[in-house]
């Protein structure tokens, strides 16, 4: 293959999707803890007798699928990612590695009798959740988001493993050292020494004027903006070509939110238009960067990173405030940092508690748009959109257009919680 070639590959941009290295799951904050108030002692073993066994797509066979077309030998692909800056060979271990964990968590199920459905990210669906017992993530965090996404069933168990520690933080999963002593996990499980911890998630209700209830995965792939907006296009035109129902009523949409929703604009660099009422108060027009809608779960994901202040912020203002207030306050590093470790902290919930923590990103105010508050905790969020081209996002991985006129009530449902397991490291 001549260079000519290859660097026309890299550029051609017909079904073009760019790699996530800096991937949604790389803001995740969560961080499994061995103890909560809320998380109830196994009364029973883990002794399920049908699991589905969900696994990622590793970087090696995204590349090879988005190259495909192009009918690329295996030299070809090395050449190519070496362009790129990337290692075939490396990509090969890490997928390697994936491979065999899990093969190791399929053979431990197996030697308990379990009947194992291994399935690929891409075709795990609504089906797959019906047929298993309980549903095992092996990948990572964004996985785990797409798995908890498609159960709606709140007694059905799922767990993740992370099948690449040492490239993935995995923070939604079983710690780390399970990875290869998964055996080890299963006995622990089947004893019913474990935890059960039911996470609060997230439903939308979606309507108004030329909604569009069908969403667009983004899980595989990250599309451009061009493409984003093709594929709702696509959907849209799907939609109407199937049914002769009005798109004004109320429609449940068909996930749930394990760790946020966002809002906003496509194009970025474009302010939001919308209107908000917060727990059923008076609506409010507001110009902003998008608006953030989190669970306990996702408030140490996300939501925390958009919301957290950094020790220079913290500095600056105790140093305006000792000014202003006359007083003399000695800010050492040790005080500067305790302040902003509280306030950081104040920003965190439990998975299990039932209210929704909003942000609004950079909210600009003058005559016409307000923010009376930026940020807080709710039990109910309505948010009507003035925009253009945006759209509902849910845990970085599903997009439901969300244009002018559309309303989208957003709230907790006892019934959306997640069955998930806490295992001691």
């Amino acid at each position: 293959m001549s260079q000519r070639t290859l660097r026309s590959l890299l550029s051609f941009g017909n079904p073009v999707v760019t790699v996530l290295n800096g991937s949604y799951c790389s803001r995740l904050g969560f961080r499994q803890t061995a103890a909560c108030s809320v998380a109830t002692q196994a009364d029973t073993g883990f002794k399920p007798t049908k699991v589905a066994v969900v696994t990622k797509t590793t970087r090696y066979e995204f590349e090879q699928q988005r190259y495909r077309y192009a009918g690329l030998s295996e030299e070809d692909l090395k050449q190519l990612l070496a362009l790129k800056g990337s290692s075939y060979s490396g990509l090969l271990e890490r997928h390697n590695i994936h491979t065999h964990n899990v093969g190791n968590i399929v053979e431990n199920l197996q030697k308990e009798g379990i009947e194992v459905r291994v399935v690929k990210r891409g075709e795990y669906n609504e089906e797959t959740v019906r047929w298993a017992d309980a549903i095992i993530s092996a990948g990572g965090d964004g996985t785990m988001l797409l798995v908890a996404s498609k159960v709606f069933d709140k007694n059905k168990p799922v767990l993740g493993v992370n099948t690449d520690p040492e490239r993935s933080e995995g923070h939604l999963c079983l710690p780390v050292r399970y990875t290869h002593a998964f055996s080890e996990a299963l006995r622990k499980l089947r004893k019913g020494d474990f935890r059960w911890q039911w996470r609060q998630r997230i439903r939308m209700n979606l309507e108004g004027t030329g909604i569009n209830p069908i969403p667009v995965d983004l899980h595989e792939l990250q599309l451009s903006l061009e493409q984003h907006s093709q594929a709702h296009r696509i959907t849209n035109t799907t939609l109407r070509s199937t049914t002769n129902d009005s798109l004004s009523g109320s429609h449940l949409l068909p996930v749930r939110g394990l760790n946020e929703i966002f809002i906003g604009e496509s194009l970025s660099s474009r302010a939001s238009y919308y209107e908000i009422s917060i727990d059923d108060g008076p609506w409010e027009k507001q110009k902003s960067s998008g608006l953030s809608i989190c669970t306990g779960t996702g408030s140490k994901a996300w939501s925390y990173n958009i919301n957290k202040l950094m020790e220079q912020s913290v500095e600056d203002v105790l140093k305006i405030g000792t000014v202003k207030a006359g007083v003399d306050i000695p800010l050492t590093q040790e005080l500067i940092e305790e302040v902003t470790e509280a306030y950081n902290q104040s920003l965190l919930f439990s998975p299990e508690e039932d209210k929704l923590f909003f942000s609004v990103r950079e909210p600009i105010v003058n005559r016409v748009f307000s923010s009376s508050r930026q940020r807080g905790f709710a039990k109910k969020v309505c948010v009507r959109s003035r925009c253009w081209d945006a759209c509902m996002v849910v845990d970085g991985g599903t997009s439901f257009e969300f244009n002018d006129g559309a309303i989208a009530t957003i709230s907790l449902n006892e019934n959306d919680q997640l069955k998930t397991i806490i295992l001691s490291d």
